[in-house]
């Protein structure tokens, strides 16, 4: 008995096996696709959250090292007459605190530079420069009141563009906190 498709000798022509061959390999081309795509779309996604991760680190690091700096600066400034700010260092005492903590800033600010995006870089070193106005002010000795608190409300406000800028680089939703304001608000309330 002969079946349709089948030769004399028992096998299958070839020809009819040839589509479901066909489908073996597109079928095979088609998985390995989909599954390279998938894994090189999960390690891109595992390599930015890791360069996140750094970044948020690295954001992180340079802001604590900048208020480190503002701070000690900030205590210098106490010995000089300013009642706004706590803890009075005398600047032979501060000074070498200070440069300290510039070498600490400088250290953490070439990371911001290998990691961070152009805007995030712009606002942290528009914000390093106010705290130097600041720094320059102490160590020229007393300074008018009035360039003492510009100086604060436009380091604050540099700090706030830092934040924004890194926040946005990071993804993070929403505005920043609101920022404090120079002089506080408080020791306002209580002088009136």
């Amino acid at each position: 008995m002969r079946h349709q498709g089948i030769d004399p000798g028992g096998t299958v022509a070839l020809w009819e096996q040839l589509p479901a061959l066909i489908g073996v390999v597109v079928g095979s081309l088609g998985s390995y696709a989909v599954q390279s795509l998938t894994e090189h779309r999960q390690w891109r996604r595992r390599r930015e959250e890791r360069w996140d991760e750094k970044r948020f680190e690295t954001y992180g690091r340079y802001a604590n090292a900048l208020k480190a700096q503002l701070r000690v600066a900030q205590r210098i400034g106490a010995s000089l007459g300013f009642a706004d700010v706590a803890d009075p260092l005398q600047p032979a005492d501060g000074l070498p605190l200070l440069a300290d903590a510039e070498s600490r800033r400088a250290t953490e600010w070439e990371s911001v530079l290998l990691v961070g995006d152009a805007a995030t870089i712009g606002a942290a070193r528009r914000w390093h420069e106010t705290i130097w106005t600041i720094e320059l002010l102490v160590r020229e000795g007393p300074v008018d009141a009035e360039k003492w608190t510009k100086a604060h409300r436009l380091a604050s406000a540099a700090r706030d563009a830092f934040y924004a800028s890194a926040r946005r680089d990071l993804g993070i939703a929403g505005d920043p906190p609101p920022s404090g304001e120079w002089p506080r608000q408080w020791q306002a309330e209580l002088s009136g």
